[in-house]
């Protein structure tokens, strides 16, 4: 019995569409991983790209258990000596681009490297309702049914 690996001409991309108003972000973000590496489908291969591409609507509307709105803290660097800065979560959803939270999420559980940034090129991110992809015809994934848990 022999070990299947896919080829790079074998995989076939699909896409997807989430709605992620009233889903837990990190519930969220652990079944777009999922999807975002290809872990889901039987011809996964750990070297390749074979995931899918995502579309992540009302990504504004994520919420969050807790007090991390208040108090998880997202620091980044400005590259300048004493340059960091930090924003709250609830900073973040309440500013000019709210659909970072999902990405940060999103990408902390992809490993890093260069497969890691090729598959989240297929992650796509909108704070509304509108995205321009509707001509890929993308299937809907209901991560809010996929457990009781997973709505607040």
């Amino acid at each position: 019995m022999k070990t299947y690996s896919a080829k790079a001409s074998e995989i076939e991309k699909k896409w997807h569409i989430v709605d992620a108003e009233g889903v837990v972000l990190g519930r969220l973000a652990q079944a777009i991983a999922v999807v975002l590496r290809g872990k889901h489908k039987v011809t996964y291969t750990p070297h390749l790209d074979c995931g899918d591409n995502v579309i992540v609507i009302n990504a504004d509307k994520v919420k969050l258990t807790g007090k991390k709105l208040s108090d998880k803290i997202y620091y980044r660097h400005t590259g300048h000596p004493g340059g960091i800065k930090s924003q709250t979560a609830g900073q973040i959803l309440e500013g000019r681009f709210p659909e970072r939270v999902v990405e940060k999420a999103i990408q902390r559980m992809i490993p890093s490297g260069p497969l890691g940034r090729q598959q989240l090129r297929n992650l796509k991110v909108y704070a509304g309702t509108e995205h321009p992809h509707g001509a890929q015809e993308p299937q809907v994934l209901d991560v809010a049914g996929m457990n009781k848990k997973n709505k607040r």
